[in-house]
């Protein structure tokens, strides 16, 4: 473990989050939130950043090599920090009284998940509701990608630390130098905001402030709104297109656009998992349509179709948005949702959940497995994009969701035993599954009207840590627990 250099990124990652804090911070005084105490909260925050910081910035490290290991572990760690220092805002400025929630609600932006403790979002002042969404869009593509882009010369150990925190199965660069690729990421991920923010304030009921709000939902996929009806608030057929389109551009795969931006459009439109994402999507979306109109759970295809598309869109994406309360939808429209839940968007998007690449290696691999069972002497290849997937790579990929589900039973059991009197078995079992894959809202108590203030607070601290894992995907945690990992040894 190279010390040296871990101390040296984390305080990178200080200094560019008292950074990303002066935004809301200067907010305070625009809005005259004095009564509030937010200018000192956001005030003491942002000293204690830089006093933290600065020291570890200033002394570079002369060795900057790295294991892999040690990439993860600077990763889980910054991640930790990050969430704790981000926290103290809403604690000092006693807007979220209890430092768990207070965290709760941290991780739960900077994972982009999106779950709640606050009941009455609307009352909490605009410069911490900013911070609050603002950490969705930092967290979306990543704090540690956003210090790879501006550093002033490539580093040989920043791929392990890429490749720890972009999601997916496996991390593949798209120009030679990763700095770069850092760089095109962000900048793609910078402009797709920008122009939501611009077709979002086109609407007359959509101020600034919200189209900002909500631009950093999509973008990060997180989905904290600041009403309390969430995107509903609106009640415009136009804000929600918009935003379902950016909710599924979002959860793509961003080397997609870089391809479609160098001219390569046909191999962008080639994907395989872009295919199997769509067409899971519409697959989901007609399906459910069909159910709530037999269900006249609502009067016209039309009306049925722009809610369950917007549903669809914002819990496949991992979002969490919410114009409809979906908790109280017929049990095959729920079930449905809850699989989109746990399939997720795309790898190396914003989104959370299992990812659809793993979804397809698994599929293949189980109809491989079939095909060997009924042939043994067959041989058959399980191809992503008409390329072979290496025997490493869907090993990888079944350990992981070995791995995936034995956290999720876990966490369910735990949270069900603290919870026994609490809440009902549904309730419990979508709260894990909402946290552990991002996505924020779930069914029953917890459900997009709904918030998680009422768990106790070992539960709370169970679904942070679900939080975490989901996001990073177990590995970089799980490392820190690791004895080998902390050795002075590189």
């Amino acid at each position: 473990m190279n010390y040296r250099l871990t101390a040296y990124i984390l305080g990178q990652i200080a200094v560019i989050t008292a950074a990303f804090m002066l935004v809301p911070f200067a907010m305070t005084f625009g809005y005259g939130e004095y009564e509030y105490n937010t200018p000192l909260a956001f005030g003491v925050t942002i000293g204690v950043l830089l006093l933290v910081g600065i020291p570890c910035v200033v002394l570079k490290p002369k060795d900057s090599s790295i294991r892999a290991r040690g990439g993860f572990v600077i990763v889980a760690l910054a991640w930790i920090c990050m969430s704790v220092f981000g926290a103290l805002p809403f604690r000092i400025s006693g807007a979220i009284p209890n430092f768990i929630d207070c965290l709760f609600e941290t991780v739960s932006g900077f994972t982009t998940t999106g779950s709640s403790i606050i009941p009455n979002v609307e009352i909490i002042p605009k410069s911490l509701l900013f911070w609050r969404s603002m950490t969705h869009w930092i967290g979306g593509m990543g704090v540690l990608v956003f210090v790879i882009a501006v550093l002033p010369k490539s580093n040989p150990a920043i791929v392990h630390l890429l490749k720890a925190e972009v999601p997916g199965p496996q991390f593949g660069k798209i120009v030679s130098k990763l700095r770069f690729t850092a760089r095109i990421l962000y900048g793609i991920y910078i402009v797709l905001t920008a122009l939501e923010v611009v077709l979002l304030v086109i609407d007359k009921n959509v101020d600034l402030f919200d189209s900002f709000i909500h631009a950093f939902g999509t973008a990060g996929t997180g989905g904290f709104s600041n009403y309390v009806d969430s995107v509903g608030h609106f009640d415009s057929v136009y804000v929600d297109v918009v935003i379902t389109v950016f909710m599924m551009i979002f959860s793509m795969n961003f080397n997609l656009f870089y391809f479609i931006l160098i001219g390569h459009v046909r191999e962008a439109l080639r994907s395989e998992e872009l295919h199997w994402m769509l067409s899971i999507f519409v697959g989901a979306t007609l399906a459910i349509t069909v159910c709530l109109l037999v269900n006249n759970v609502y009067a016209t295809f039309g009306e049925a179709l722009r809610y369950s598309a917007f549903q669809a869109s914002t819990i496949m994406s991992t979002t969490g948005f919410a114009t409809a309360d979906f908790a109280t939808w017929p049990a095959f429209a729920q079930f449905a949702l809850v699989l989109l839940m746990f399939i997720g968007g795309s790898a190396g998007s914003t989104a959370g959940g299992l990812k659809v690449s793993r979804v397809i290696i698994l599929f293949k691999n189980g109809i491989r497995n079939f095909k060997k069972a009924c042939s043994p002497r067959s041989f058959n290849t399980v191809r992503l994009d008409g390329k072979p997937v290496s025997d490493e790579l869907s090993h990888s990929v079944s350990s992981y969701f070995i791995v995936y589900i034995t956290i999720f039973v876990a966490s369910c059991l735990l949270v069900s035993v603290v919870e026994h009197a609490t809440f009902d078995f549904t309730t419990h079992i979508s709260a894990v599954a909402s946290c552990l894959n991002n996505v924020g809202p779930g069914l029953g108590a917890v459900g997009p009207l709904y918030s998680y203030a009422d768990y106790s607070i070992f539960s709370k601290i169970v679904l942070t840590v679900d939080m975490l894992l989901g996001r990073l995907e177990v590995v970089p945690l799980l490392l820190l627990f690791y004895p080998k990992v902390w050795s002075p040894a590189k």
